[in-house]
């Protein structure tokens, strides 16, 4: 045993000298790669409370406004499982800064876009240097953090998803009102360059590289079925109203099942004839991952569905300004963040899988409420009327959020928790985008295409509703998807199979010197 397995099993003892210096910038890559992540998240929250701006400024259709959102989406979907499996093969620290320096340079594009044709395809590569950027965050957690540690560091990730939601809308809400030096809605993509620039500095000096422990290789016929498969269903999902449901859209997301089963088998023999397949299949014999990844698609449906309609219900319906519906969402981001936070500190170890569970039902809850509220007051709904179903919707998913990324993750071998986070974000990026694309159905389709301005009020209230139905489906759907999760948050056993992934780890000279025994080395 060596000196720095010996003093991680005696925990109680605090690191001595360079070990200390590098749990310290263990912390310090931790926040480094939180902070993009934050990033990401209030990018995501901002252009959701700015969209009707863009609409109105930049003359954009429906559809246009749905593939702002959707396209990003679409573009994060189809790359996240490729950005984890290249974290794996070149590195997470070389794949993270790739991610972010690209990601800082699509928002620049986006905020200096001159139509909304050129807006589009900025979000498109903004989605696709994110899906270099975001797996990277959650394997160099995954991979760095003992098993003690982690409740903690995925309360702290709560925390910063709920600070994410809080900060974002009214950031884009404030950025919009001010319209800074003429600029209308475009700095809300413009903020991003000095936190993009300062995230690269200090990850090219925080963070150490690391790999998997074996050699692998990219599956390119694996990543060319994914995107085929994912296009093939989400594009004319989303693009199918506009163009009245033509029949080869029909066939297209048909054929889209067709693509995956052909996937599953080329990806199984790749597994045996080469052990490098872009989607690791023996991950879905975990039952914890394989129950989270059905959850994260379906929650991933529900939300998308949620966020578009909430933004156009109270800017254009209502004819709220972007701040006050900024402010108006403040209740639920901060029950969001307290409930995430609380649940894997305080709950989960204790109650296990009902707390998710009693998350489901109290987001349903929340979400019947605010039907029947935006019902009885219609067009002179106030904005503390929306407080109450707002808070426990907030609760609800802040039950789910933090812990059920945990639940996922926390039997998956280490030497794949690049490809695990990738489908992870994958999926629940495919619902979100499958949501956008129900939106056309479960919202647009209720509104009608030619209204008056008398007409456009209720018409979007009775949407709002409708769409809103759908969501509270999707809960239920979760609750009982629930059932197939552990009753028990799993305990990992630091043992020998991870001292030896470690020592695999720490004998390649990418991966820098182990930080603590069992864990690969990421920092310095």
């Amino acid at each position: 045993m060596t000196s720095t397995e010996t003093t991680l099993s005696s925990p109680a003892e605090p690191p001595q000298g360079p070990a200390a210096v590098a749990d310290r910038r263990r912390w310090f890559a931790l926040a480094i790669v939180m902070t993009a992540a934050f990033m990401d998240l209030v990018d995501v929250t901002i252009v959701n409370i700015a969209i009707p701006s863009i609409k109105r400024d930049e003359g954009a259709s429906f559809s246009q406004i749905q593939w702002i959102t959707a396209g990003y989406a679409l573009a994060f979907a189809a790359g996240l499982i490729t950005g984890g499996r290249l974290g794996d093969i070149h590195g997470r620290k070389r794949l993270f800064l790739v991610g972010i320096g690209g990601f800082t340079i699509a928002s620049a594009l986006c905020g200096f876009a001159a139509n909304p044709e050129m807006l589009v395809a900025s979000r498109i590569l903004q989605g696709g240097m994110a899906a270099l950027m975001v797996p990277q965050v959650l394997s160099i957690v995954h991979a760095t953090f003992p098993a003690h540690e982690r409740g903690k560091v995925f309360g702290l990730f709560g925390a910063i998803v709920g600070l994410g939601a809080v900060s974002g809308p009214l950031l884009g809400a404030l950025l919009t009102e001010w319209n800074l030096f003429g600029l209308e809605w475009r700095p809300i993509f413009l903020i991003n360059l000095p936190v993009g620039i300062a995230a690269l500095i200090l990850g090219r000096r925080f963070i150490s590289e690391s790999k998997a422990p074996k050699a692998l290789k990219l599956d390119l016929v694996g990543v060319a079925l994914v995107t085929l498969g994912l296009l093939m269903l989400l594009y004319p999902l989303t693009r199918g109203r506009e163009l009245g449901w033509p029949l080869w859209g029909y066939v297209s997301m048909g054929g889209a099942f067709l693509v995956f089963a052909a996937l599953v088998a080329y990806e199984r023999r790749k597994a045996t004839r080469d052990g490098s397949p872009l989607v690791e299949l023996s991950l879905f014999k975990v039952k914890s991952f394989a129950a989270g990844i059905a959850v994260q698609t379906v929650f991933g449906v529900g939300l998308g569905i949620f966020f578009l309609v909430w933004t156009l219900y109270m800017q254009v319906g209502l004819g709220w300004s972007p701040l006050r519906a900024g402010l108006t969402g403040v209740p639920f981001s901060i029950a969001v963040s307290a409930a995430a936070g609380m649940s894997v500190q305080l709950l989960v170890p204790r109650f296990g899988r009902k707390v998710l569970q009693a998350g489901a039902l109290i987001m349903a809850a929340g979400v019947l409420l605010y039907i029947w509220e935006s019902e009885r007051y219609g067009l002179s709904i106030a904005s503390w009327q929306m407080a109450l179903p707002l808070v426990v919707m907030g609760a609800g998913m802040g039950f789910i959020v933090a812990p059920l990324t945990d639940a996922v993750l926390s039997e998956v071998p280490r030497e794949h928790s690049g490809s695990a986070s990738g489908l992870i974000n994958t999926v629940q990026q495919m619902g979100n985008a499958l949501g956008l694309g129900l939106v056309s159905v479960v919202f647009f389709g209720e509104i009608g295409d030619r209204l008056t301005p008398a007409q456009v009020g209720p018409a979007f209230v009775n949407g709002f509703q409708h769409a809103l139905g759908w969501v509270v489906a999707v809960m239920v759907a979760i609750f009982l998807l629930m059932f197939a999760l552990p009753k028990r948050p799993a305990q990992h056993v630091e043992g020998a199979e991870d001292t030896a992934v470690g020592e695999q780890e720490s004998a390649n000279p990418a991966a820098g010197a182990p930080v603590s025994g069992s864990e690969p080395a990421l920092m310095g």
